[in-house]
């Protein structure tokens, strides 16, 4: 018998304890019997009743390496979404010939038909608010928002004819990471991981790193694993306090009664497993055993400290804080360890011109210097380490921004900024077998429209998915009776943007 004082070796045990009645109770016992009896037909029938679990590897591992399709050119993924969508005419296209029509009537052209999120009436056309030039062996034209950023150039493959069905933000965000409008659906990197496993026992196959302020305005499906088993859901780290939130164990639970009571709800749990073939049962094996391996590991790797002061100077970090910058020098550390995909979310890029926080500016500066030299940072560490040519970085927004400029109710914003643009957009990648210093895709000289070599939001996915080396279409999981996959029925790689 155990103590009647609450103690958490005492909540363990009373739970294993209603573990063992539960699955003693007569209900289960004539579910089982139900079983063998099918079972028995099953045999008969020549089925094999060992067989795998969609989803579950064969060693009852769900996280454990599995071999791509063909041999891939990146292992792993660093995916830096900036969350509201940063003007690309700002950044990355320059149009001189919307700078001549600034400030005269948008063309009914541009709006007959269309849907956008704020603008009513016709707004007036905006020209670039920035200087551009052209930088690097690649000729590649750049805003003076990216003085550091304009030093790795020659890495980057330059995505302009990005398009989305989507013009608001959280639809936006759930179809660029989920391949839907909707939620349920697996993420971009739960597919990377439920396809390839993670090289690191240790830590997560998948981690999520938030800065900015705020999350991100889809919230959580956007790194979930939907259908997937649960296993290979994002696991959300904080750059600053406890890496991960109730890592610790609880005061008065010693490490070794943690191992022995895990070891006692594992016996139940793979029992379980026997019995329903839940994969679940299998996520939540792993999923514990994982947690009392980060418990080890998980500080050393989340310890910038480490890192000598050159590092921090190339990065920008400050130690203790949430930043994008600190998250940056965190996506280095956890490649390093073998962290398959890393996704980092930085809020605060919407550019509204609703306010000076999201007007081109003043608020869009800023965030342009927060994210400029640290970005910069991470490719150049990623190559002077030689990680680069298998690590693919992959920086955007969910959608661009109009070259008109935003009139809310059907007047001018009273500070400078556009409204959501689905209609193109600039994304850029570098490293994990992309070309470098390479521009694909064109919009018409007022940035409105994708005129040349138009990508889709599956056509990326595609591309993502091929270099982890895997046929998308392939990759495919079973759910209510059909093959799912990240594309759905769509999606081409973009075959010219791959070295």
């Amino acid at each position: 018998m155990f103590s009647p004082k609450n103690t958490p070796l005492d909540g363990l045990i009373r739970e294993r304890l209603a573990e063992e009645l539960r699955l003693s109770t007569r209900r289960e016992f004539l579910r089982n019997v139900g079983f063998c009896l099918g079972g028995l037909a099953l045999t008969g029938l020549g089925m094999d009743l060992n067989a795998a679990v969609p989803g579950v590897r064969p060693d009852s591992n769900p996280l454990g390496p599995l071999g791509p399709h063909f041999a891939p050119k990146a292992r792993r993924v660093i995916y830096l979404h900036m969350v509201g969508a940063p003007s690309q005419l700002e950044l990355f296209d320059y149009k001189p010939e919307l700078a001549k029509v600034s400030g005269k009537p948008c063309p009914a052209s541009f709006l007959d038909g269309k849907r956008f999120a704020f603008i009513k009436g016709v707004p007036n056309m905006l020209g670039p608010q920035f200087p551009f030039k052209q930088y690097g062996e690649s000729g590649m034209w750049l805003s003076d928002r990216l003085p550091h950023f304009s030093q790795v150039v020659d890495e980057v493959c330059m995505i302009k004819s990005m398009r989305t069905p989507q013009f608001n933000h959280a639809p936006a965000q759930l179809m660029i990471h989920t391949g839907k409008a909707i939620s349920g659906n697996p993420s971009l990197g739960a597919w990377s991981v439920y396809g390839l496993g993670t090289e690191n026992h240790n830590l997560p196959g998948y981690v999520v790193l938030l800065s900015g302020g705020r999350t991100v305005d889809a919230g959580k499906p956007v790194w979930s694993s939907g259908f997937l088993p649960s296993v290979y859901q994002g696991v959300h780290c904080r750059s600053k306090g406890e890496p991960i939130l109730y890592m610790s164990n609880p005061p008065g639970l010693s490490r070794e009664v943690r191992r022995s009571s895990l070891d006692a709800l594992d016996e139940i749990n793979k029992r379980t497993a026997t019995e329903f073939g839940d994969p679940e049962t299998a996520s939540r094996l792993a999923q514990y055993e994982l947690a009392f391996r980060m418990q080890m590991s998980a500080p050393e790797a989340f310890d910038l400290a480490q890192e000598p002061a050159h590092i921090h100077e190339l990065y920008g970090t400050e130690p203790g804080k949430e930043s994008l910058a600190n998250n940056c020098l965190l996506a280095r550390r956890l490649a390093e360890r073998g962290v398959r995909f890393i996704q980092l979310f930085d809020y605060g890029w919407d550019a509204h011109g609703a306010d000076k926080v999201e007007a081109l500016n003043t608020g869009f500066i800023d965030k342009c210097r927060q994210m400029d030299r640290p970005v910069t940072a991470l490719l150049m560490d990623l190559r002077q380490r030689g990680m680069l040519e298998d690590t693919l970085v992959v920086w955007g927004g969910e959608f661009g921004r109009t070259p008109m400029q935003e009139n809310r109710a059907g007047t001018p914003a009273a500070l400078v900024g556009r409204d959501h643009h689905p209609f193109a957009f600039t994304m850029w990648m570098a490293g994990g077998g992309v070309k470098r210093g390479f521009t694909f895709g064109e919009t018409d000289e007022m940035g409105y429209n994708t005129v040349k070599d138009p990508v889709h939001v599956h056509d990326l996915h595609a591309t993502i998915l091929h270099q982890l080396g895997f046929d998308h279409r392939k990759l495919t999981y079973n759910f209510q009776g059909r093959d799912f996959r990240l594309t759905d029925v769509h999606g081409n790689v973009v075959t010219p943007i791959i070295a």
